[in-house]
């Protein structure tokens, strides 16, 4: 008897403490990006028990309240109460923050043009999914999307907002995957009704969402597994910007270049030239030069090109990579500056993103997920 080749994936709702410090990191950044678009940010957010600790470097000519920006979050995600986890109005918040060393912004600054920091980036994109993204992350994302929006509107009883999800995918055939498990830890009310509850998250989320990806229904459930699930939120676990990555990204079925997103404008190439390989990678498949692609990059600080672009098809390219290479560098612009104006990145658009992926979203108008390459791409095919 084969033993079964199993993959799984993770998500995570607003209300997790990391995503909590993701989402007032972004808010901040997005703030400062509405009044100064050129903004230097990379702001660190801590939370834990009825405190939260802003830090970092901005440099900028926005006026923020960053002490404002932060309760405004709490207060949407749902945490209003030291009970569910975190009291927006009265949870103490410290701010400790600096300006961006003068030594980066020497290279970085508008006529240098370089990147903010070395480092390397990954892309990925596969025919997988509607949206080319992986199946396992792409279902762990909206288990906790569609139980957090029907906490919102009041049709999920007793859920609080600290959520996680978690996917594995059968891929013995890997032409017909087949979900093995699905597992939830949603927080509630300490006055729940057990059996209802599991039976909604059951019925209504786990079930639903297989339907809405054609998937099978009969996966091994579970849910909450240590029984009871009320003390969350930074009250529960302490929260830290970019410490979900892999949740961000790719939910580990393609590599990762270990920078986080949160936080940083789009100077940082952790966050920028991650987003614009996505871009390539979903065009390039897209365009049917190759079923799954990552594509890797490297920078150096200071520098304008990447110092080393890779790409992996894993045999599905219906080019050779020399070509595909050449369509990458003949459409595509790879300096710090080429990616922030071709991904019009000086925007405040970076909150949305900061719960429930960062790639794969058809919910929100993200640039790097458009397809308005495909038709240039093809031509690389004759």
């Amino acid at each position: 008897m084969k033993n079964k080749i199993l993959f799984t994936s993770e998500s995570v709702s607003e209300g997790h403490p990391d995503k909590v410090c993701d989402q007032i990191s972004d808010a901040i950044l997005d703030a400062c990006l509405a009044q100064d678009p050129n903004s230097r940010v990379a702001c660190e957010v801590f939370a834990t028990t009825n405190l939260v600790v802003i830090g970092g470097e901005i440099t900028t000519t926005a006026q923020v309240d960053y002490e404002k920006t932060a309760r405004d979050v709490l207060r949407q995600i749902g945490y209003i109460h030291n009970d569910l986890g975190i009291d927006c109005n009265h949870c103490e918040i410290k701010i400790v923050m600096d300006t961006q060393s003068p030594d980066i912004a020497m290279g970085t600054n508008n006529e240098a043009g370089g990147a903010g920091d070395q480092g390397i980036m990954f892309g990925y994109a596969s025919n997988e999914t509607k949206n080319y993204m992986p199946l396992p992350i792409d279902m762990a994302h909206e288990l906790v999307r569609r139980a957090s929006e029907k906490r919102h509107c009041g049709e999920f009883k007793w859920a609080r907002p600290d959520m996680k999800s978690q996917v594995t995918v059968d891929y013995s055939d890997p032409k017909h995957p087949y979900i093995d498990t699905i597992l939830m830890s949603i927080q509630h009310d300490p006055d729940f009704n057990e059996t209802e509850f599991k039976n909604y998250i059951r019925e209504e989320i786990m079930k639903k969402t297989a339907e809405e990806f054609g998937m099978n229904t009969d996966f091994c459930v579970l849910i909450n597994p240590t029984g009871r699930f009320v003390i969350g939120g930074p009250h529960g676990d302490t929260g830290l910007t970019g410490r979900k990555i892999i949740v961000d990204t790719y939910g580990g079925y393609a590599r990762h270049g270990g920078g986080a997103f949160s936080g940083k404008d789009p100077t940082k190439v952790d966050r920028s030239a991650a987003y614009m390989l996505r871009y390539i990678a979903k065009n390039l498949v897209a365009a049917k030069l190759a079923s799954r692609c990552e594509l890797q990059a490297s920078y150096a600080i200071g520098m304008k090109e990447p110092t080393s672009i890779y790409i992996e098809t894993f045999g599905t390219e219906k080019v050779s990579k020399d070509i595909i290479l050449q369509a990458i560098k003949n459409e595509f612009d790879l300096t710090p500056a080429g990616i922030i104006k071709t991904l019009d990145l000086r925007k405040p658009i970076y909150l949305q993103t900061a719960a429930y992926g960062h790639m794969g979203r058809d919910d929100i108008d993200v640039p790097w997920e458009h397809l308005d390459k495909v038709n240039v791409l093809k031509e690389y095919l004759k």
